[in-house]
């Protein structure tokens, strides 16, 4: 799941190229890191998902603890939503020999950390604190805390900051493993906040009720959208729709569609005005309703 499936491979050995392997893999997008922050929230942290059932694959594989020495958004892609590692080729799964402390020494742009040197001579838990600091700082101090529901962010805010604390780093690891690594269907508290949103918005503006509608025009733009010449955004419910709704000037009406994102929040399209409205089974149109 973390990393790329291996569908097939050959050897083969010619005289201008000896021992060549050719591997054939499933196909994934590149990473790039600024259109994945012009993405919504939840697709942003369905990444950090496979990120932490990535680290915590690593730390606990056949082999031992794997430490990715190039932990860089250029080795991994996304496929189906998620995020996998393509290039194994500098993992590694020795833990560097130490005769004391001073020898366990991690070097980053940012922060510098020295770590324990055990009885055995192995500095402890260098792999897996390595990719941990990596994926704090090319992953989650981006991709976590930006644009997410007000409801999560202190949440968030711990996580982040945990991941980039040395001294919290194994609680961190367990931290996140029992919050972020279950499915959305699975009954974590985590997930449940995330697909709920708490809202605590009271709006002033009357809104009615217009079942079996839709507004097929009078769309306007907004950021992050599922819809590029569109707004449309995920919500748990109607309040939270008006909630949105409140907040764009330009938001006159928004339309309850019967599709839901992965971790079933359901999408709604915002409009800004309501002249034209046409039957639809599987929508349901809320207009508001101005003095």
């Amino acid at each position: 799941l973390c990393c790329f499936q291996l569908y097939g491979y050959c050897y083969q050995d010619s005289n201008d190229i000896p021992d060549t392997l050719t591997t054939i893999t499933e196909l994934g997008s590149p990473l790039e890191m600024i259109q994945l922050l012009q993405t919504s929230w939840e697709d942003r942290f369905r990444i950090c998902l496979s990120l932490v059932r990535l680290l915590h694959y690593l730390a606990h594989s056949p082999l031992g603890s794997v430490t990715l020495l190039d932990f860089r958004p250029r080795q991994f892609v996304i496929v189906d939503g998620e995020l996998k590692v393509t290039d194994l080729d500098d993992a590694s799964v020795e833990e560097s020999s130490c005769t004391s402390n001073s020898d366990c020494f991690m070097e980053f742009p940012a922060r510098n950390f020295t770590l324990p040197c055990s009885v055995e001579g192995r500095c402890q838990s260098m792999n897996e604190k390595r990719n941990l600091y990596n994926a704090y700082r090319f992953f989650f101090t981006y991709l976590l805390p930006h644009s997410a529901p007000s409801s999560l962010r202190p949440l968030l805010d711990k996580i982040v900051n945990a991941t980039g604390n040395h001294n919290k780093h194994v609680i961190c690891t367990e931290y996140l493993a029992l919050e972020l690594s279950p499915s959305p269907s699975a009954n974590s508290e985590f997930t449940q906040k995330c697909v709920k949103s708490a809202n605590t918005h009271k709006s002033d503006s009357f809104y009615r009720r217009v079942p079996e509608a839709f507004i097929p025009d009078e769309n306007y733009r907004c950021w992050p959208s599922y819809h590029h010449k569109g707004c449309l955004l995920s919500v748990f419910d109607v309040n939270e729709a008006i909630e949105i709704c409140d907040s764009y000037s330009q938001c006159k009406a928004f339309v309850l569609t019967n599709q839901t994102t992965w971790t079933g929040r359901q999408l709604v399209f915002f409009k800004m005005a309501s002249n034209h409205i046409v039957p639809d089974p599987d929508k349901i149109t809320y207009v508001k309703v101005t003095d």
